[in-house]
């Protein structure tokens, strides 16, 4: 197949034509976002290729079947970008990469606990100018804290075996109890009783309309005061404007996101030399509670020979006309 690869980046390529002598496949790389001012791009390839941030609407959707494209697959986990309604009415097939590595994601969720509790970010500066101070650098142990993961599919299950391998008592809210987890110790409850009790909180849920701000004013009144969250699931989970009221109250103590409601226009680019037009991400960033990466937690060198393999297998089977194996459920 010709395929139409947007939002590509120097480590997607380099992941991917590390496996293309094995398939049979043409990509030709494109930086931009797929969005209904691109979408033209795909004219003359048979399938596109697919991130995060791209727009599948019903608009752009439209113009890819006019464009006679009809295969999209999608190099990551998540599908919320996709208007799955038009998709089905438009017989566009779409496949995506359900698991590649969830150990990156759930110990990126651990880097950004880590790092934001102990403080160790503001000690790395500190000794780069010679200041040895302690002075401000009191942490807090994860030792025998109560850690709340909601979403307990590949990833939060990963994460959840990370915090009781740290000495954690851990609660986890899923629509479906993973028996395995409860051998190891993980307590099953609901989700205002995790909240309540939880000290730390990770988000490992897909995003959805019925988890949309599922982090909002009422269920952050809920959580105890300096209560740490974490979240490298999906950045609507979290109602952006409340959390920024609770860290001003200090009912949030710590705050660590690898995602943002609005990264659409800010993540994967260098903004360097701009000036912020985001107020929300730029009032977060003036928290020295909050840690932010730019939707990094699946950017490990296994992840992405992962995501480059499944993603060409998926192009094969879409190809063949065989039984498609990764391929998005009708809505």
């Amino acid at each position: 197949m010709k395929v139409a690869f947007f939002s590509s980046r120097s480590y997607d390529k380099a992941s991917f034509e590390q496996l293309t002598p094995n398939f049979e496949h043409q990509l030709t790389y494109f930086e931009v976002k797929l969005d209904k001012d691109t979408v033209y791009l795909a004219q003359g390839f048979d399938a596109i290729c697919t991130f995060v941030n791209d727009h599948l609407d019903q608009n752009v959707l439209k113009k890819l079947v006019e464009l006679e494209v009809k295969n999209i697959v999608l190099r990551c986990a998540g599908y919320n970008q996709v208007d799955l309604q038009s998709a089905e009415k438009l017989g566009i097939r779409i496949c995506r990469v359900p698991a590649y590595s969830p150990e990156a994601v759930a110990e990126h969720a651990l880097a950004l606990l880590m790092t934001i509790v102990r403080k160790t970010h503001k000690a790395y500066n500190r000794v780069r100018e010679n200041n040895f101070s302690l002075e401000g650098l009191v942490g807090i142990n994860i030792h025998k804290q109560t850690v709340g993961v909601i979403g307990t599919g590949a990833i939060g299950s990963a994460f959840c075996k990370i915090m009781i391998g740290m000495g954690c008592t851990v609660l986890a809210y899923d629509h479906y109890e993973n028996k395995h987890l409860k051998t190891l110790g993980v307590s099953y409850v609901q989700l205002a009783e995790l909240i309540a009790q939880s000290s730390i909180i990770s988000l490992h849920c897909p995003l959805t309309t019925e988890t949309r701000h599922l982090i909002n004013k009422e269920r952050l009144a809920e959580m105890q005061k300096g209560v740490t969250i974490i979240n490298t699931g999906r950045g609507a989970l979290i109602d952006t404007k409340a959390i920024i009221k609770s860290l001003k109250n200090k009912k949030v103590g710590y705050l660590g996101i690898d995602v943002y409601e609005q990264e659409e226009n800010l993540f994967f680019r260098d903004l360097s030399a701009e000036i912020l037009q985001d107020e929300d991400i730029a009032r977060l960033m003036t928290f020295p509670n909050v840690l932010i990466t730019g939707h990094q937690a699946f950017l490990t060198k296994e992840s992405l020979v992962e995501i480059a393999n499944i993603t060409l297998t998926n192009l094969n089977e879409l190809e063949s006309g065989i039984e498609v194996t990764n391929i998005i459920p009708k809505p």
